[in-house]
């Protein structure tokens, strides 16, 4: 029940409300994001290899800030989740993925944007905001506390049972260690990291994201560029299966166009989680004066975790030769898909074709990495959710609701979980969505500001 009432929400009304708030927000700033791309790189990834004094003030520095929010965005669907819109949506599936991140750079920037204009002090000096602080300014009690109710509950099943199950699999069919023990380890070692508070995640996810990041990009990579010869051949069938899917493969039998677009929209969606709301909460936390400055590392994240991160992944299955489209069709036809023709199993089987049994290893360690630092970042989102909600005093309550729901997901079968954890991210979503479109003059007006002042703004 609970899958179709997930399917009933974000197909085709949510996900179309997703590229309608991106496309207005693109259109809106001037398709910032291509028009200004060396203005936000400029003020992302440049400002890098500026050598700055390190702040001592409360909070998080942009780049802690932008690797919890990474931490939280690049999980196990940056490699599980890919591999199934692949094989359930076809190859154009890739090609709707990339749209969605496209549009959702600047849903992303004006989320980011209005998170840090409309954030307040937080008790140790720092600062703390988020979606429900400007829908809170427009007056929208309402929608500010519908917002955080389901941001809370996200981070129980999405954010713990999800990606503590995502973890105890991986290392179990990796080394055969015992779910519960992999479970109860987890959650220590999280509650090691989330008693310290934002500030200690953000220093933790400063350290694991890079860690992460470069271990996938530099395996998957050296598989793509294994198999360079299929590289043009893969990018073609991406396209060319965008929108005739059937056509594309040769035949009457194949992918339709609405489960490319269905697929490929939502692995974009869920892996960025532009227009969420989520990752705005850690960016709210930033020790950055300009709102639109904190806006082009919301640029950049939703441009790296889905156009690169899910590219690599996408790419390695595509050029590797593992995915076969007759197979993964007829698997679907007949209703016989094992749990191995899809998901994890089918990435590992593209980096296999490399690194052999080190292919298994290597996809189940980034699993662990990419799923462990996003429980840190959920577990920062439930907390701001209850905070919200006036429920302060429940902090360490909420923290050790979360830690025992690492254990029970290390171990529970979670078909049902991840059909509710895609209803509380879309539902959460809502408000936000509409709020973005109505607060989109101030969106605007904060970017003029930051272009005007240039790089030093």
């Amino acid at each position: 029940m609970l899958d179709r009432w997930a399917a009933a929400l974000w197909s085709p009304w949510l996900l179309a409300l997703f590229l309608l708030v991106g496309l207005w927000c693109s259109a809106g700033t001037g398709f910032f994001q291509v028009f200004g791309l060396k203005t936000w790189l400029k003020a992302t990834v440049g400002s890098l290899f500026s050598r700055k004094k390190r702040q001592k003030a409360a909070g998080l520095t942009q780049l802690q800030a932008l690797c919890t929010a990474l931490a939280s965005t690049i999980g196990t669907g940056s490699i599980a989740g890919v591999a199934t819109a692949i094989f359930f949506g076809g190859p154009g599936a890739v090609f709707w993925m990339w749209l969605s991140a496209f549009l959702g750079l600047m849903t992303s920037f004006a989320e980011k944007t209005l998170a840090v204009k409309y954030r307040k002090r937080a008790s140790d000096g720092g600062w703390e905001g988020g979606p429900m602080e400007y829908l809170r300014a427009l007056g929208w009690e309402g929608g500010a506390a519908w917002f955080s109710g389901w941001c809370v509950l996200a981070s129980l099943t999405g954010g713990a049972l999800v990606q503590s199950n995502s973890i105890a699999a991986a290392l179990h069919a990796a080394f055969g260690w015992r779910e519960g023990l992999i479970g109860a380890v987890t959650a220590g070692a999280v509650g090691v990291v989330i008693t310290g508070g934002v500030g200690r995640v953000g220093r933790v996810s400063e350290r694991l994201v890079p860690v992460m990041a470069g271990l996938f990009l530099a395996t998957g990579l050296a598989v793509i560029l294994a198999h360079r010869a299929a590289l043009l051949p893969a990018l073609e069938l991406i396209f060319t299966c965008s929108l005739t899917p059937r056509a594309a493969l040769g035949g009457a039998v194949g992918y339709s166009l609405s489960a490319a677009l269905r697929y490929g929209i939502a692995r974009g969606v869920f892996t960025n989680e532009a227009g969420v709301g989520s990752s705005a909460m850690a960016h709210a936390a930033a020790q950055v004066e300009s709102p639109a400055r904190e806006g082009f590392w919301g640029m950049f994240e939703t441009g790296f975790a889905t156009l690169v991160v899910c590219s690599v992944t996408a790419l390695a299955i595509l050029t590797s030769g593992v995915y076969d489209p007759g197979r993964a069709l007829a698997a679907i036809a007949q209703g016989a898909v094992e749990p191995g023709m899809t998901g994890a199993p089918l990435a590992a089987a593209a980096f296999s074709t490399l690194f052999g049994q080190w292919g298994g290893v290597i996809v189940a360690v980034c699993l662990l990495l990419f799923a462990f630092t996003s429980l840190l970042g959920w577990s920062y989102y439930g907390e701001r959710g209850l905070a919200a909600l006036g429920g302060s005093r429940l902090r360490g309550a909420f923290r050790g609701v979360f830690l025992a729901a690492i254990v029970l997901g290390s171990v529970g079968e979670l078909t049902a979980v991840w059909a509710l954890s895609d209803i509380c991210n879309g539902l959460m979503a809502i408000p936000n969505l509409f709020a973005l479109m109505v607060l989109l003059p101030e969106v605007r007006a904060e970017l003029k500001k930051a272009v005007d002042r240039g790089p030093s703004a």
